[in-house]
């Protein structure tokens, strides 16, 4: 018998194609004893009335605690909202991609019930993300604390000039990076704003963290590649811009002069179900398009 009897549902938005698909989730899972749930950004209503399936909902802050799963019919970026709205909770996340293969969203539409068949049948193996938790301090203060999947970014706007961080891992100094800004990226965003801005791909399980500057002043300013178990501090020197910290490009704070990023490897990881006929090197030679 399974263990999973409750799946949560998180959709992404303005979908239109993902209504029929709920309408037969719910059916095929209430064949197999097991409750389909959401939390209120689902369009409840629009969907009891265009199909006529109920999708029960509970808050968004208890969602993942309340499932066995959680099930994202969407893309990556709706999989990077996912990973902070899970929290704490180390639920198995189920990605399925609209579109084709993504290097989170790794399962196909047409994929959806042979996972779900597997994973219901314990078939599946679980890959643990790293995530990064993550605290904005001004002077003695603690202004946001998040955590992220992907990247933490300082960077400046359009029309500001070069900026200055200093950067500090586990209390060593680094350098002083003049440059258009800093990623601080997990080996799961090396795919991202890191590689666009020239630095490495690193393989999803290891234990690594890379800090790559964004067009630095200085040519011998290269991405660095750390332990993620250390800690790293980063510190806006540059006053009178606008500059913003951006969390996994979907949240943003503006930063002042000597502002402090923390960022330490996060206690729980984003558990990621992984198809079984495919692996990270089959993603990386259909998104980069690698020998065509």
């Amino acid at each position: 018998m399974s263990s999973i009897k409750r799946i949560g549902i998180v959709l992404k938005p303005h979908q239109p194609e993902a209504l029929k698909t709920i309408c037969e989730l719910v059916e095929w899972l209430a064949a197999r004893s097991i409750e389909l749930v959401s939390g209120p950004e689902l369009e409840r209503e629009r969907i009891e009335h265009e199909t006529g399936c109920a999708v029960p909902q509970v808050p968004t802050a208890r969602l993942a605690s309340e499932v066995d799963l959680m099930l994202v019919l969407g893309g990556d970026g709706t999989m990077i909202a996912t990973a902070r709205l899970i929290g704490d909770q180390e639920v198995p996340v189920l990605g399925v991609n609209y579109g084709g293969l993504g290097y989170l969203a790794e399962f196909r539409i047409e994929e959806l019930y042979t996972g779900l068949e597997a994973i219901l049948s314990g078939n599946y193996r679980l890959d643990k993300r790293v995530m990064l938790a993550v605290e904005l301090r001004r002077d003695d203060d603690l202004l946001k604390s998040n955590r992220v999947l992907n990247d933490v970014v300082i960077n400046k706007s359009a029309l500001a000039r070069i900026i200055e961080i200093e950067a500090n891992f586990n209390g060593q100094f680094v350098s002083s990076f003049r440059a258009d800004g800093l990623i601080v990226s997990t080996p799961t965003g090396s795919t991202a704003y890191n590689l666009s801005a020239g630095g490495p791909i690193i393989f999803p399980s290891m234990n690594a963290v890379v800090i790559t500057p964004i067009c630095p002043f200085t040519l011998s300013n290269r991405p660095l590649v750390v332990p993620d178990d250390g800690e790293i501090q980063l510190r806006l020197k540059t006053d009178h811009e606008e500059v913003a910290l951006t969390l996994d490009g979907q949240v943003g704070f503006p930063l002042k002069l000597d502002d402090l990023v923390v960022i330490r490897k996060s206690r729980t990881t984003f558990n990621l179900v992984q198809p079984s006929n495919r692996n990270y090197f089959d993603v990386l030679r259909d998104k980069l398009r690698w020998g065509r």
